[in-house]
């Protein structure tokens, strides 16, 4: 099963494509679309659902995995990251893509075994898990790779009863 993991945002989206069979992770694809604050807003949209068609385009994933938005102080950058979010989710849905979406604690909780782990803490299993010599920057793209790695775990279930009747 190939999924595709992302991190949203509007300055920076993080994305990390991985395989999963069963009997291990591996990292198919992963970096970041970034765009610049200079930009107007809605070009900014554009370049990202632009650059999530393109990888879906290149990695043909077979879900994907996307951090659910959560409240921030910040409500002008809570709106921005929501309409971002959007377009991701439109690219996905778009390309007929199951969406899944996961808090930072289910991701923490699937990546590490411990909901309250550090950030360096969900790197590091992270980087274990994907086999890498080192972890991709920026932190983003780990982030994506995790959540990634969390809808592996989550669907494992459903994952096994369908390897078991040869789906995937």
């Amino acid at each position: 099963m190939k999924i595709l993991g992302i991190d949203p945002g509007y300055a920076i989206v993080g994305y990390g494509v991985i395989e999963f069979n069963g009997g291990g992770y591996y990292a198919v694809d992963y970096g970041s679309i970034i765009t610049d604050a200079e930009t107007a807003f809605p070009l900014r949209l554009q370049q990202i659902y632009n650059g999530i068609v393109s990888v879906i385009i290149k990695n043909n994933p077979d879900a994907m995995s996307i951090e659910k938005l959560y409240f921030q102080n910040n409500q002008k950058t809570a709106i921005s990251v929501a309409e971002a979010r959007g377009v991701i989710l439109l690219a996905a849905q778009n390309s007929n893509i199951p969406i899944s979406e996961y808090t930072p604690l289910q991701v923490k909780l699937a990546v590490t075994g411990y909901g309250k782990a550090q950030k360096p803490q969900v790197m590091e299993m992270t980087k274990r898990l994907l086999k890498l010599k080192k972890m991709p920057k920026p932190d983003d793209t780990a982030d994506a790779l995790a959540l990634a790695i969390c809808h592996a775990q989550c669907s494992g279930t459903r994952l096994r009863s369908l390897l078991n009747r040869g789906r995937w």
